[in-house]
């Protein structure tokens, strides 16, 4: 049987100041915090998950905090631009909003037929919503954002690169995306044209200079895979290709690998079980630092180191058709 990669299971990525982080993605964007927990192979920081009401695969952004950290660079080697996928009506809604809220906004512009709207997250990432009509996912409901429109999960990533004919030959030939279309030097994939959270973008970048990984910038995009044994059989097909691959390592709520495509953007290719849900109950997601069971004796230790932050409550205002 032929195996595809369904799409994005998350995209993690680096900020500076966890609660200026928090605030943004919560309260500006609506997006529900599903786990405050630590960078698991440096539990001295943060690590930040926001998703949809469970944190369901393809709408799972992350972040390490790096507090003094420098400013990265977005460049080739990266993924450069992460899209969220939005109700068709929204995009002026979100404009209106955020601007409210004092977002630099890059601009709207129509690609591949889509409406898109570009702007910056506190640390400079580049953002996209993308006006989505045949996204039937609903977003979190219980934040900020009116039902109508909520962000709904990733549309994709772009991924900048010095050349495009390796890192489209394993999207095509390894991983099992198929080719949409061309626009100058964009060149779209797609995983599935069923499941959302699927589309890549590869965008040719010969004179451009190679990317730093550090705040305001991508460290990852891990792509989804249903369980265990499917996890294995890709980490097979990947060696065989002649690629790097760790050994599987346990991140709780899923479990990795990782390797570096042909451009240089690190992948992982993720489970989707077994979930958030593994140690706090769905209604109370996000609501306490969550630590796995190797790190459990030194919580008294962290919880001292940790910056001290405030979490999101449930909203009872700003939710209203009209941008607060």
């Amino acid at each position: 049987m032929e195996r595809k990669i369904p799409g994005v299971h998350h995209v993690t990525a680096i900020c500076s100041d966890p609660q200026a982080n928090i605030d943004f993605y919560t309260s500006t964007l609506g997006i529900r915090l599903v786990k405050l927990t630590v960078n698991f192979d440096d539990p001295h920081s943060y690590h930040l998950y926001y998703g949809d009401a469970e944190g369901r695969p393809g709408t799972i952004l992350t972040f390490f905090a790096w507090p003094g950290a420098p400013r990265g660079r977005r460049g080739t080697g990266q993924v450069t631009t992460v899209s969220f996928s939005a109700p068709p009506q929204s995009i002026d809604y979100w404009k209106e909003r955020l601007r409210s809220k004092g977002v630099r906004i890059e601009g709207t512009s129509e690609r591949f037929d889509d409406r898109v709207m570009a702007f910056y997250d506190p640390d400079g990432l580049l953002l996209e919503l993308v006006a989505n009509p045949r996204d039937n996912r609903e977003g979190w409901t219980n934040g900020p954002i009116p039902r109508e429109f909520a962000i709904k999960g990733f549309y994709g990533v772009t991924l900048s690169e010095e050349g495009y004919e390796q890192t489209s030959s394993l999207l095509t030939d390894t991983m099992g995306f198929h080719f949409v279309d061309q626009d100058g030097n964009r060149y779209r994939y797609r995983a599935s044209d069923t499941e959302a959270a699927s589309t890549v973008d590869v965008l040719c970048l010969p004179a451009a200079r190679a990317g730093e990984v550090s705040v305001g910038t991508v460290h990852h995009v891990a792509w989804r895979t249903p369980n265990d044994e499917e996890q294995k059989i890709w980490r097979e097909k990947l060696v065989e290709s002649r690629l790097n691959v760790t050994p599987v390592i346990d991140r709780k709520y899923f479990h990795s690998i990782y390797f570096r495509e042909p451009g240089r953007v690190l992948f992982e290719i993720a489970t989707d079980p077994p979930g958030f849900t593994i140690d706090e109950p769905l209604e109370s997601l996000g609501s306490s630092l969550a630590l796995p069971p190797w790190l459990e004796p030194m919580r008294a230790s962290l919880e001292s180191e940790l910056p001290a932050v405030t979490l999101p409550k449930p909203h009872t205002e700003d939710r209203v058709s009209s941008p607060g």
